[in-house]
């Protein structure tokens, strides 16, 4: 097992991605991915909710960083206006193997792509994403967005807190989603692992050193998971199939979750670029 860790930026006004990503690189910090934090699809409910929801913080960014780095104090104070981590402990052959899988991933190969539609009559039998299902306002929102956008991957940052003795239920809502809807929309788990602690960090004025306000917060497990578009998750939500799944193993599993979706951005900022499919969204 290896160590690194998911952080949660939201970036002082008239910093950007690209400036933020700049800044890293030349202090030598080389993420293991970054993105652009594209909404929440399910908010926490108990865990963490003081921090990531009550203070009305715009989340900017997520970023993945290996044990051995770290975001300089100095960056920190210049471009960060707030910021949540996670350490995970995960595999480290998932971590070795991460760089060139992403790569086949944000660039697939033509045909290797799912076909895709978005039934909208699925999303009016829900009024609610909390329990991973399709909603009207997100099939509104996936319809709102720029087209560039629209067609590109996503990743899904997902934090898991199980209910005591459930955890082997989630284990077989991991199976049964392999095996019967993930490959059908292009799912693929990019990072699993356990979560070591979690929290605020806060900078400290005047020193060149962080004071990380972390610990076990009670989150107990992470997952980062590709997905070919937000319209290709969304789909999935609608799902019969998947649903079946989702409501016998998933959801009486958990204690608590949030997933936030990302699209992912190149080490200059910019939004990978245009995959070689050409998936007309139904929608």
């Amino acid at each position: 097992m290896v160590l690194c860790s998911f952080h949660l930026i939201a970036l002082k006004a008239g910093n950007t991605a690209p400036i933020f990503l700049s800044a890293l690189r030349k202090a030598g910090i080389k993420p293991i991915a970054q993105g652009l934090v594209l909404r929440w699809m399910i908010l926490p409910q108990q865990i963490s909710t003081g921090y990531l929801l009550s203070r009305n913080i715009h989340w900017d960014m997520v970023l993945i960083l290996s044990e051995e780095s770290d975001i300089p104090q100095s960056i920190r104070s210049t471009t960060i206006a707030a910021e949540w981590t996670a350490g995970v402990g995960t595999s480290s052959k998932l971590l070795a193997n991460y760089a060139s899988l992403n790569a086949e991933l944000l660039n697939p190969a033509l045909g290797t792509v799912p076909p895709l539609s978005l039934d909208l009559s699925a999303a009016a039998r829900a009024n609610s994403s909390q329990n991973l299902e399709l909603t009207p306002e997100l099939a509104s929102f996936i319809s709102a967005l720029p087209a560039h956008i629209q067609s590109r991957p996503v990743s899904m940052l997902n934090l898991l807190s199980f209910n005591e003795g459930k955890h082997a239920d989630y284990v077989k809502y991991g199976q049964e989603f392999s095996a019967r809807v993930g490959a059908r929309y292009g799912g693929r788990v990019k990072i699993v692992g356990k979560v070591t602690k979690s929290g605020v960090v806060v900078a400290q004025q005047g020193e060149d050193v962080t004071k990380q306000q972390q610990q076990q917060e009670g989150w107990d497990e992470v997952a980062f998971v590709h997905y070919p578009s937000i319209a290709h998750f969304a789909s999935m939500a609608a799902d019969g199939d998947y649903q079946d799944v989702n409501h016998r193993y998933r959801l009486g599993a958990l204690k608590d979750t949030f997933i936030i979706s990302v699209v992912e951005v190149t080490a200059d900022g910019e939004v990978v670029p245009e995959a070689k499919n050409k998936n007309k969204l139904k929608l």
